[in-house]
């Protein structure tokens, strides 16, 4: 269910009569007629914003409309930027990999723990590969080394048939 925003009235927009008038620089001006507010916020060249409808009498102010829309979907839209999912990123291994490919999927799982994310480690054995589960695990662990001050395991590797998985966690920092 999506919550429906309160439309914000602007200046003839606004029914009450009498409404509580808050200049530019937010002091309080007083208790005016809608229709005296509304005059003095056209003579300073700014439009009148009902910011409290629910309010008794419902608060004014003088400001930009444009200027105030415009700041507030900046906010918004830096809130949903700092909204985490906390999403499970997944990191593929094999038990054949070289220093260099190691290092790079290494450096990934480290962004992924200091963007607050969790970590799947998948390690899959082709062919006759299913013999060296030791190597597997050992790159796991390797890994897990490496990782040490960004992230810990969240739980033990998990063996399937053909397959090891681990999961990662970032470290609570205090």
């Amino acid at each position: 269910m999506k919550k429906t925003e309160a439309k914000i009235r602007v200046n003839e927009q606004i029914r009450a009569k009498e409404v509580r008038l808050i200049d530019e620089g937010g002091g309080q001006v007083g208790i005016f007629p809608s229709e005296k507010a509304l005059k003095i916020a056209q003579e300073k060249g700014e439009d009148l914003v009902e910011v409290a409808p629910e309010a008794d009498p419902p608060v004014c102010r003088i400001l930009d409309y444009g200027k105030f829309k415009y700041q507030q979907e900046k906010r918004r839209k830096k809130a949903k930027k700092k909204h985490s999912t906390n999403a499970l990123k997944e990191v593929r291994l094999s038990c054949r990999i070289g220093e260099h490919d190691f290092e790079v999927k290494v450096r990934k799982v480290c962004e992924f723990l200091k963007e607050g994310h969790r970590v799947k480690l998948f390690l899959r054995f082709k062919g006759r590969e299913m013999i060296y589960k030791e190597r597997g695990k050992a790159v796991l662990e390797r890994v897990i080394g490496k990782i040490e001050g960004i992230g810990k395991a969240e739980s033990v590797p998990v063996i399937s048939s053909r397959t090891i998985e681990q999961y990662l966690i970032p470290k609570v920092s205090k």
